[in-house]
Order: C-alpha cells, then sequence, then structure tokens
C-alpha cells in the first residue's frame, strides 16, 4: 500500500482552495449585480438610448433620493412601510408555519383542511382589499391584515411541503423507538421542514412588499407605496423611482438578511 503523503504539494493546495475561492467570488457577484444593473442604466440614459422622461440617471435619482434624505421626508415613509410589513408579516408567518406543520403531520386534518385552504389561496389578495377596508376601516390594521393572509398561505404550503418530503423512514424509526408525538415533531419534522419554511420566508417577505405598496396605494398617508402613487399623481418621475428604488432596496436587503439566518440554523441545507 502506498504511504500518504505528510504534506500536500502546492498545486494540490491551490486545487483545494479553488472551490472556497469560487464561491467566495460568487457570493461577491451576488452582492454587486445590483450596482452593475444600475451602472448600465446609467449609460443608456446619459447615452439617450432610453426616454428620460420616463427613465431618468440613477444619478438623477440619487441626487432626488439625497435631498428627500436631507429633509426626512424619506425615513417617514420608509418607517411606516416597515412598521406595517413587520407586524403583517409576523401575524402571517407563525400560525402559517403552525398550520403547516400540523397538516403535514396529521393526514386526516389534511384531507380535511385542504380543500378550503387550496380554494381561498388563489384569491387575490388585493381584490379582497375593499372588503378588509370595510371591516378593519383605512388605518393600520387593514395592511397588517391583508399582509398577513398574503404571509400565511406561503407559510402554510412551504411548511406542509417540507414535513411531508421528510423521508418515512424517519417517522417509523422515531415510532419504534418510543418517541412522542412532541419528540417526533420536535426532533424530525420541524428541523426537517426547515429548508422549505427559510423558502417560505423569503417569498413572504417578497409577497409582503409587493401587497404593502398596492395597499398603501389605495388606503394610507403615508409609506413608500403611498409615496409612489403621490409621486405618479403629480408626475414626478424622479421622485417616484426613489419610492421604486427604496421599496426594492428593501426587499433584497430583508432577503439578504433571512438568508444569513438559514445558513446560521440551516447549515445541512443547499445555500
Amino acid at each position: 500500500m502506498s504511504a500518504i503523503p505528510a504534506t500536500l504539494t502546492e498545486d494540490e493546495l491551490r486545487r483545494l482552495k479553488a472551490p472556497a475561492r469560487r464561491e467566495r467570488w460568487f457570493r461577491l457577484a451576488s452582492y454587486f449585480s445590483p450596482l452593475l444593473l444600475l451602472l448600465l442604466w446609467e449609460l443608456s440614459s446619459q447615452l439617450n438610448l432610453i426616454d428620460r422622461r420616463f427613465f431618468p440617471a440613477p444619478s438623477t435619482i440619487a441626487e432626488t433620493a439625497w435631498r428627500m434624505v436631507l429633509s426626512f421626508e424619506l425615513f417617514d415613509h420608509i418607517g411606516a412601510t416597515l412598521r406595517r410589513v413587520g407586524v403583517g408579516y409576523a401575524m402571517g408567518a407563525v400560525p402559517g408555519i403552525v398550520m403547516g406543520l400540523i397538516l403535514g403531520l396529521s393526514r386526516p386534518t389534511r384531507r380535511v383542511l385542504g380543500p378550503i385552504f387550496s380554494a381561498l389561496y388563489p384569491v387575490p389578495k388585493i381584490a379582497i382589499l375593499p372588503l378588509i377596508l370595510l371591516i378593519f376601516g383605512v388605518g393600520d390594521a387593514s395592511k397588517f391584515v391583508v399582509i398577513a393572509i398574503g404571509v400565511f398561505f406561503l407559510m402554510l404550503y412551504n411548511t406542509m411541503s417540507g414535513v411531508m418530503q421528510t423521508p418515512q423512514i424517519y417517522m417509523d424509526v422515531a415510532k419504534n423507538a418510543g418517541a412522542s408525538r412532541l419528540q417526533t415533531f420536535r426532533r424530525i419534522a420541524f428541523p426537517a421542514a426547515l429548508p422549505s419554511i427559510f423558502t417560505g420566508l423569503k417569498l413572504a417577505a417578497g409577497s409582503s412588499y409587493i401587497i404593502i405598496a398596492a395597499a398603501e396605494f389605495l388606503g394610507a398617508r403615508s409609506g413608500v407605496g403611498f409615496f409612489i402613487w403621490a409621486s405618479w399623481q403629480t408626475f414626478a418621475v424622479s421622485r417616484m423611482f426613489v419610492g421604486i428604488v427604496v421599496i426594492s432596496a428593501m426587499g433584497y436587503l430583508t432577503i439578504l438578511a433571512l438568508e444569513a439566518l438559514e445558513r446560521r440554523f440551516v447549515p445541512w441545507a443547499k445555500h
């Protein structure tokens, strides 16, 4: 049997380090890809390849945003939107995860309640906003509810899918070992569903910003969505794009934060 070398050669070390180096470059590229899009937009605007009336240069949008930052106007709208998204997101995510775990673990419950959720899920959440406004008024409560409804279904189906995809052999081993339902849930079902739960959390985060923007169009006097709508009404295109960029950045940063949490709590999942 050939002896194993005590030390690696320089070429072998370089080959071992190559995957980690590529991973760092890919991660860096994912962070800066939005900046590349802005650069292409700026060049197209400066070269008159796009109509500046409808697509002002990012530099013009940045100047408008800076003036709004100095006046603190932008922070007021961001704060209002974040508060609504945060509360509505929590209101929908927690019960969605719990119900998804219950339906994933219990076939009878899934057969009884599954058709009800399947019938309600396709209903556009913005379509029921007028009804929600009638019930909860035009204040923040209606915004919380409409976001919570959208988040709930995404978390329900992603969590349920994660539990149902758990290999049956794990459940059988737990049952043969005398594990209780709570132990099976804590040790097997919930960890197995975590990758799907985080997928749902990221999808729900994006949907939350979509829903709140539309909700603030119709029934708000503050928030980024209201700001975008008010800018459109006065044809303040650069201000409108400030709102669009801001809500895009808010969603992007939220998803980055959730991905960081996923790497921390679900290290076995593929990222």
